[in-house]
């Protein structure tokens, strides 16, 4: 479970997400609010603490409720990335920089 701070600190009320991996082969998150976009390799999602890029082979989404902010994906689980910018690009910024940080 991955709470994110920066609220609870603020006095606004603390924001919970799971992400539930089970043999790198399904994947079941919460707190879901849009997926941008999606193929058989990569799903890129809105969540309540950033987007997430789930990398792998043979993805597809076998559930998706935006109202309850459920998501269930099934394939070969490379990676999951959080990133807190926009579409996973720094604004301004090439890849060796954002290497760097």
């Amino acid at each position: 479970m991955i709470e994110d701070k920066k609220n609870t600190r603020s006095g606004v009320k603390a924001v919970t997400q799971n992400l539930i991996i089970e043999n790198r082969e399904k994947i079941s998150i919460s707190g879901v609010l849009d997926v941008e976009s999606f193929d058989d390799e990569s799903i890129v999602l809105h969540t309540e603490l950033g987007v997430l890029i789930i990398k792998g082979y043979g993805l597809h989404i076998n559930k998706l409720d935006i109202d309850s902010g459920e998501l269930s994906i099934e394939g070969d689980i490379v990676s999951c990335t959080y990133s807190d910018d926009d579409h996973g690009k720094s604004k301004g910024l090439g890849f060796l920089a954002k290497m760097f940080r």
